[in-house]
């Protein structure tokens, strides 16, 4: 699963984030209410678990701005404001489910699965795999293929593939890559964003003898498949 975490205690929402990578979930971290609210207007997350006192705007805010955008994503509340008003408050607010301070990582995850295996009954719109022409990127299983073959990505590649099938034709920015997929919101000067891409692009291109991911010379990349080459 795709999961959000919203939480500004730095030494929790890293030991929240671990477990829940250690469960094999793919975590994007933030710290800020107004970016959490701009993360889940432009991607797609499963579960997104949210503090309520945060920096920028608050959890209350933040979920009826998602749910006044349309945004269906199941939203757990983990906050330490257990009183019956408070969880009322926070369920009329468009939450999904809400886990008070302190809590057992268990219950955590145990919740978590819940509301995916709820939100996957209920959706109309639970798409397990992304298709761009003969590209296919199962999110389920953690598996590619382009024109029916197997592509041996690593976790970094596949968030790359992912992130870009999720937006085929637009310009993704260096920035962008560095968000998403290291979590990292500053320029690290290193070259770990070419290094990957040119991995992938091993990948995807050469086996198939064509150019997938183009550079956008002084913006970035996009994924760009032209209809006659769907196989």
């Amino acid at each position: 699963m795709r999961l959000l975490l919203v939480e500004d205690d730095v030494s929790l929402s890293s030991f929240v984030e671990k477990g829940l990578r250690e469960a094999g979930h793919h975590v994007d971290v933030t710290d800020n209410g107004k970016h959490a609210l701009a993360l889940c207007l432009t991607e797609q997350f499963d579960v997104a678990i949210v503090d309520r006192m945060l920096p920028g705007l608050d959890g209350l805010s933040l979920v009826k701005a998602m749910r006044a955008a349309q945004v269906g994503t199941a939203v757990l509340f983990l906050t330490s404001l257990g009183g019956v008003d408070d969880r009322v408050e926070g369920l009329e607010a468009g939450g999904d489910d809400y886990l008070t301070k302190p809590f057992a990582f268990s219950e955590l995850l145990a919740r978590v699965s819940a509301l995916s295996r709820r939100a996957s009954l209920t959706s109309t719109e639970t798409k397990p795999e992304l298709a761009v022409a003969d590209l296919v990127l199962n999110l389920f299983e953690h598996r590619a293929t382009r024109q029916g073959q197997a592509l041996d990505l690593q976790p970094k590649e596949f968030r790359i593939l992912e992130l870009f099938m999720r937006h085929p034709g637009r310009v993704i920015t260096r920035t962008m890559l560095l968000e998403h997929v290291w979590d990292i919101h500053f320029d690290p000067q290193t070259s770990v964003v070419e290094t990957h891409i040119s991995r992938l692009r091993n990948k995807l291109e050469k086996p198939f003898g064509d150019s997938v991911i183009q550079t956008v010379r002084g913006a970035g990349y996009k994924l760009e498949l032209r209809p006659n080459e769907d196989k």
